[in-house]
């Protein structure tokens, strides 16, 4: 399948994601994870990007964006890729010895409503997931986090959400979120299809030209077969 092209227009919301290269760890302690948030804090100022959501995770971690204008979101990600990688292998000492991530970064148009909340909640609540915390808020390197924690300094990373967090939204982020949600949310990382509903879905694909994506995966069947 040929690489979707990446969508970069101001005042969409997007999920962006990068995982290690080869399955390896990007953060081993703390001082790993505290690397990315100060290259993320300075990222944010330096090109004042909204940042709505995030969690970092031992292999790969997820931002959920909302760019003010077009391109921003390339000169931000770009920005981070590059640094982050000098800034981690100099903290190794082992600068020069190959690639940290896998390839560019992912990025997903999510559509700003419940799809929206519902992306936040799958970010936020990946430690628990994964087993790493009994309770989401209890994962330090998140906007969870962040965002109940700590000082006034830190929370001035995190953007205001384009729409109200509804009552209860801590609860929910602990208990196991809906089957299709899921699946919905992991087709849209595996294929690149825009994560919204049917009708919001349809248009952007045919607005952004990314048909592609609803495409199945493999080769065509011949004669029908």
């Amino acid at each position: 399948m040929p690489r979707t092209e990446r969508i970069d227009i101001g005042n969409h919301v997007y999920h962006v994601l990068n995982r290690a290269n080869a399955r390896a760890r990007i953060f081993d302690c703390d001082k790993d994870y505290q690397l990315f948030e100060n290259t993320l804090e300075e990222a944010a100022g330096k090109y004042d990007m909204r940042i709505l959501s995030y969690c970092l995770m031992p292999n790969h971690w997820h931002l959920v964006l909302y760019p003010k204008k077009d391109g921003d979101m390339a000169r931000f990600m770009g920005w981070i890729g590059g640094t982050h990688t000098i800034r981690w292998h100099a903290a190794k000492g082992n600068i020069g010895q190959g690639h940290l991530y896998q390839g560019r970064y992912k990025s997903f148009l999510c559509q700003n409503d419940n799809h929206f909340l519902s992306l936040s909640r799958y970010v936020e609540s990946n430690a628990k997931r994964a087993n790493l915390v009994k309770k989401a808020e209890n994962w330090k390197w998140s906007s969870l986090w962040r965002r109940m924690n700590g000082t006034a300094k830190q929370k001035e990373l995190l953007s205001i959400w384009p729409m109200v967090m509804p009552k209860g939204y801590l609860n929910r982020l602990n208990q196991l979120p809906a089957k299709d949600v899921e699946e919905n949310i992991k087709k849209s990382v595996l294929k690149g299809v825009p994560y919204g509903g049917g009708d919001w879905v349809s248009k952007t694909v045919k607005n952004f030209g990314l048909e592609q994506t609803l495409r199945k995966v493999g080769r065509p069947k011949k004669n029908g077969v």
